[in-house]
């Protein structure tokens, strides 16, 4: 994990210069992003330093708010999965100066949003891990963005078997925002930093 180590060094050294510093994970859905984003917390808080973690899908909205809405499916997952102009006022643009935030997190039994309060007293280093993280609304309030680059099929092997089945879902639905994301928006090139899923395999990253 050697290249997990040099990036928690590279934003250990950006946190002394900084109140708080926001990173953020980047990468399309199986890219390695919530298992990188643990092992850099670990190692983070190794120094001694508070960290804050989000993951982005918790805060996904209700399902009759991103299924057979009428519009293409790629449309519901890119635009409709998450509230993105409400995420930007009561996240993204709280992040740098507020304490205390409250935010909707997506209870799955519930199918609903319900609000709680994220404690960030303290916190020098918050990590926001999720795909789509560098839309235009989101990307202006992170200081430094890393964007996990994995092949497509590399990451549909890690779906279960089951899953894999349903290849219209991911044709119609992921993959075409998946498109539409790299297209508009050029994560690979506009991140911070681009570590492949073959460098973190290569140093027996899991």
């Amino acid at each position: 994990m050697e290249i997990i180590e040099d990036l928690v060094s590279e934003i250990v050294s950006k946190a002394e210069h900084s109140d708080r510093l926001i990173i953020g994970l980047d990468g399309l859905s199986r890219s390695g992003k919530t298992t990188i984003a643990k092992n850099m917390a670990a190692m983070l808080e190794e120094t001694d330093i508070q960290i804050g973690m989000i993951h982005l899908d918790d805060h996904i909205v209700d399902r009759t708010k991103r299924y057979g809405t009428g519009q293409a499916e790629w449309k519901e997952y890119y635009f409709l999965q998450w509230e993105v102009e409400h995420l930007r006022e009561i996240l993204f643009g709280k992040l740098k100066d507020d304490n205390e935030l409250v935010l909707p997190f997506y209870d799955d039994q519930l199918d609903q949003q319900v609000y709680k309060k994220l404690n960030l007293t303290g916190k020098k280093i918050v990590l926001v891990e999720g795909i789509f993280l560098q839309r235009e609304e989101w990307k202006e309030q992170l200081d430094y963005t890393i964007f996990i680059d994995c092949p497509r099929q590399i990451r549909f092997e890690r779906e279960n078997a089951r899953t894999r089945e349903n290849t219209g879902k991911f044709e119609n639905r992921y993959w075409k925002a998946e498109d539409y994301y790299l297209e508009k928006l050029n994560p690979k090139v506009k991140a911070d930093k681009v570590i492949t899923c073959h460098q973190l395999m290569k140093g027996d990253f899991e």
